[in-house]
């Protein structure tokens, strides 16, 4: 059986959410980032920088969130993994250019403004964010203006990839990136969608 380590409330959000499109059972370590349990030398055997998300997947053992779903949407099928290889290829392009262009930078944003306590937030901080964000969902809109999905005709690992990563937008005003948001609410109303963000906000 497939094993999960890492909390909902990590970017391990996005592999909770590929197991629940695809249907498939899982075992869940509910482990957050830099927990005790990630500490130990077992969770080190498994992942040598001590980070979550991780997956065992009946002795295949695998990290890094992204790779992880590219994994498990080619191995289960299902729809979500494109077999044309143009379309496959905009799966790559997408889910590599968020953890480039917004995966930090919007985490970074969110944690200045609002999620830590208002003494250690640091405003220069939060503001360059916004400033590497902005171009990045100018881009976003620009594809999603094109197409209603970011990898061909339909939902896709590109668009879980790119919308789990931009939970924290949800909270954002988005006005000026109506595709953006429009998209960002399609993807997150999808029943597997909820599912995770109950885990994740309880």
């Amino acid at each position: 059986m497939l094993r999960i380590y890492g909390a909902a409330k990590s970017r391990a959000v996005r592999v909770l959410w590929m197991a629940d499109e695809l249907g498939i059972p899982y075992q869940h370590k509910d482990w957050l980032p830099r927990s005790p349990e990630t500490r130990t030398p077992e969770f080190f055997a498994l992942n040598p920088n001590g980070r979550v998300p991780v997956i065992d997947d009946d002795g295949f053992v695998l990290y890094e969130s992204m790779a992880i779903n590219l994994y498990l949407a080619k191995k289960h099928g299902g729809g979500l993994y494109p077999s044309d290889p143009k379309l496959e290829a905009l799966v790559w392009q997408w889910s590599l250019w968020e953890t480039d262009r917004l995966d930090r930078q919007i985490v970074n944003h969110a944690r200045h403004t609002k999620d830590l306590p208002e003494s250690e937030r640091k405003p220069e901080i939060a503001e360059a964010a916004w400033k590497e964000v902005v171009p990045a969902l100018d881009a976003l809109e620009g594809a999603l203006t094109r197409s209603a999905w970011l990898a061909g005709p339909a939902f896709s690992v590109a668009d879980l990839n790119v919308a789990a990563a931009l939970y924290r937008a949800l909270a954002l005003d988005l006005g000026k990136w109506p595709h953006v948001q429009a998209w960002l609410h399609r993807c997150w109303e999808r029943p597997a969608a909820k599912r995770v963000r109950a885990m994740r906000e309880n």
